[in-house]
């Protein structure tokens, strides 16, 4: 429930943003945790700080025409929604996904503001993206797509202004199209001005993995509360994409087992637990479905369009999208056992799951907080752009564990703090918001 001092002030934002659904979710989502600190800090209310802070300090759309190749002239839309330099340059991933729409671009940069925050890092929060699909499309119209998109963007961006990375359908080989354009039309070589990169051109190692790899880092940080470790615990993984993958290798480094993975068409049942090696070279050599991994695996079952929330599981990490696990699916894992739930991916969860997991007890680590491993690990890649320096991945690693158990350890206290013990969303709401506000106070009116 909201508190009597924000209910006014989320209504003003529905109102200013109509039709944005995701971003009324997750604002929502912060100002229920709000009442306790602006009644401990007033200032923040008289500075306005959640006003200003729901509010992006720039929001660009722009026009991508590009040819494919065929010489059919298409035309999409990009977006870079800046939201807060508070803390440091905007930092958030560019999503290339035919359901981008400004309100999607909102809700994930506000959410990637309070991630951020977490990290400790000196980065603010933006994200950005168009409504184009790479899926299907030739290297040579990827390329085009994003030349063409890169001739506005350029102007937006930069290592001490804004720094984007990849997310969705934007991975090393779109990040090398857009900075190959970004370096030709400037004529500088600023390899911090976009992280994700190549490792052969500026990219840090760790990067492709850190979002997974983090989300099963906070995930253990989570169970040792309880006395507890993934060692001999079953997993659910959904998605089988980039965060997927790694998460799947990390839950099986820490001595868990993940029975099963998804993909937009289906779920795949595996009780031996995933084969990584059979699935990276489905979903990253082959490009196939989740449905050839089955036909390839004795053992394993295909369900077709099924929700993989009902396969019984000790924990689980939703990995693929915003909203994908429902009051429905939590039901299911509560009833057959399962004890944690942490987020890979950007808000997979509808607040009416959230509720029955805090209702039932189900350790719980929001997207802000467990899926943070990635942006972290982009910062790092921009303190060794900025030093042309290059770390091992073991200690990189090590760095993006203990990023993680920083953050893991902040929303533990901060929520104790606040009189709500145990709960990650509220300690991490709280901690990234006053992290922001503290630091916009101190900046004055701007």
């Amino acid at each position: 429930m909201l508190d009597e001092k924000v209910d006014l002030l989320f209504e003003e934002v529905v109102q200013r943003n109509a039709g944005e659904v995701e971003f009324h979710q997750a604002v929502r989502e912060v100002l229920e945790s709000l009442g306790p600190v602006l009644a401990k800090y007033p200032e923040f209310a008289r500075a306005k700080i959640i006003q200003r802070i729901c509010e992006p300090e720039s929001q660009i759309i722009f026009r991508v025409p590009w040819t494919d190749d065929r010489g059919e002239v298409h035309i999409n839309r990009g977006f870079r929604v800046e939201f807060n330099s508070a803390l440091g340059p905007y930092k958030g991933g560019l999503r290339f996904h035919p359901s981008v729409n400004l309100g999607i671009v909102k809700f994930l940069g506000f959410e990637q503001l309070f991630k951020n925050a977490l990290t400790g890092m000196p980065i603010g929060g933006g994200k950005g993206g168009a409504d184009f699909d790479p899926k299907g499309r030739s290297d040579d119209e990827v390329m085009r797509f994003c030349q063409s998109f890169m001739l506005e963007m350029y102007r937006h961006i930069g290592e001490y202004t804004d720094v984007p990375a990849g997310d969705i359908g934007v991975g090393t080989r779109e990040l090398g199209y857009l900075f190959g354009q970004y370096k030709r039309i400037t004529n500088r070589y600023e390899s911090g001005v976009l992280t994700g990169k190549g490792i052969d051109w500026g990219g840090a190692l760790v990067r492709r993995e850190a979002t997974g790899y983090g989300a099963a880092f906070f995930l253990e940080q989570m169970l040792k509360t309880r006395k507890q470790s993934l060692e001999g615990m079953t997993c659910l993984v959904s998605g089988s994409g980039n965060v997927a993958l790694y998460a799947i290798e990390k839950v099986h480094a820490l001595g868990g087992t993940v029975i099963g993975c998804s993909d937009s068409d289906g779920v795949v049942h595996d009780p031996d637990g995933i084969d990584l090696d059979l699935l990276r070279e489905i979903k990253e050599v082959r490009r196939g479905r989740i449905l050839h991994y089955a036909e390839a695996r004795k053992g394993s079952q295909y369900l077709p369009h099924g929700s993989i929330w009902q396969i019984p599981c000790d924990v689980a990490l939703p990995c693929a999208t915003q909203n994908e696990l429902t009051a429905k699916d939590a039901a299911a894992l509560i009833k057959n056992g399962c004890i944690a739930v942490a987020e890979g991916a950007n808000m997979p969860t509808t607040p009416e799951g959230v509720r029955a997991f805090a209702a039932a007890g189900v350790l719980f680590g929001p997207g802000k907080a467990a899926n943070a491993g990635g942006v972290a690990t982009s910062a790092l890649e921009m303190q060794q752009n900025a030093s042309r320096d290059r770390w091992s991945f073991e200690h990189t690693e090590e760095r993006l564990s203990e990023i993680m158990t920083n953050i893991h350890d902040i929303c533990f206290h901060t929520a104790e703090e606040f009189g709500a013990p145990g709960d990650y969303v509220k300690g991490a709401n709280i901690a990234g918001f006053l992290r922001v506000a503290r630091a916009m106070v101190a900046l004055g009116l701007v």
